[in-house]
């Protein structure tokens, strides 16, 4: 049976201003609207199109967090995942959790599950890490295509196409394989109510890092989180010698 295993990660929505906690070690989350990181909702896409083409049987969602990342393994549910595994990180431990962490539970349940394929987002929006993808690979020694805009399967053999600074790479690999996948792969459909119903009803496991012999210890400390500095007015200039002598009395030339 091909199984794909899909890392879901609960993040502050993206449409929300974001605001420094006065102690400076962290942003405000309480009462702040979150929801499920738009890379994660293009990898469980995915996964439920390749479904939808029998190109695999089954498909599980996963999240690392709080009790509330089971609302995003909900969510991955109604859009036609099978089953679900929350593995409940909370508290400080939550605050210091890193992909290293992330990358390491996730190997150790793609072994669990038999999983032929491990699909991630290409990075998420609140650490922009771009690392859980690539330390997987390396856990496992799996092959790995990152930045995925297309996927295409044949039996055991993937081929990936890459976005690349310098336009499009090309991939074969075998599987078991890890892909993250990138802006263009596709346009995640929403859940319709029908599906939300049904998605009530479809199994959720619930597990610790521990109960997988992960040390999700911290491995930094976070010193210092400052807003970015607020950008200045431009002037508008009449000539493009007005523009030089500026540039030069404020020595950027």
């Amino acid at each position: 049976m091909t199984r794909a295993l899909v890392g879901v990660k609960r993040v502050i929505d993206y449409a929300v201003k974001i605001r420094v906690k006065p102690d400076k070690k962290g942003v405000v989350t309480d009462g702040v609207k979150h929801s499920m990181n738009p890379f994660d909702e293009i990898a469980i896409e995915e996964a439920v199109r390749m479904k939808e083409k029998k190109l695999i049987e089954e498909v599980i969602a996963v999240s690392c967090g709080p009790s509330q990342s089971q609302d995003v393994i909900r969510t991955a549910l109604a859009m036609g995942a099978d089953k679900g595994i929350h593995v409940e990180v909370s508290g400080p431990e939550y605050e210091t959790l890193q992909p290293v962490h992330v990358s390491k539970i996730l190997a150790k349940l793609a072994q669990e599950e038999k999983a032929d394929l491990i699909i991630v987002g290409k990075q998420a929006i609140d650490d922009d890490s771009n690392q859980t993808a690539q330390m997987i690979g390396g856990i496992l020694d799996w092959p790995t295509g990152t930045f995925c805009s297309k996927i295409e399967k044949n039996d055991s053999e993937l081929t990936v196409t890459r976005e690349v600074d310098g336009g499009l790479e090309v991939v074969k690999m075998k599987m078991p394989a890890v892909l993250s996948a990138d802006l263009r792969l596709n346009e995640p459909r929403y859940a319709t109510l029908p599906n939300i119903m049904k998605a009530k009803k479809k199994p959720i496991k619930k597990l610790t890092a521990k109960d997988l012999g992960v040390d999700t210890s911290a491995r930094i400390e976070i010193l210092s989180v400052e807003e970015p500095q607020v950008r200045q007015a431009g002037v508008i200039v009449p000539d493009v010698d007005t523009l030089i002598v500026k540039l030069k009395e404020n020595g950027h030339v």
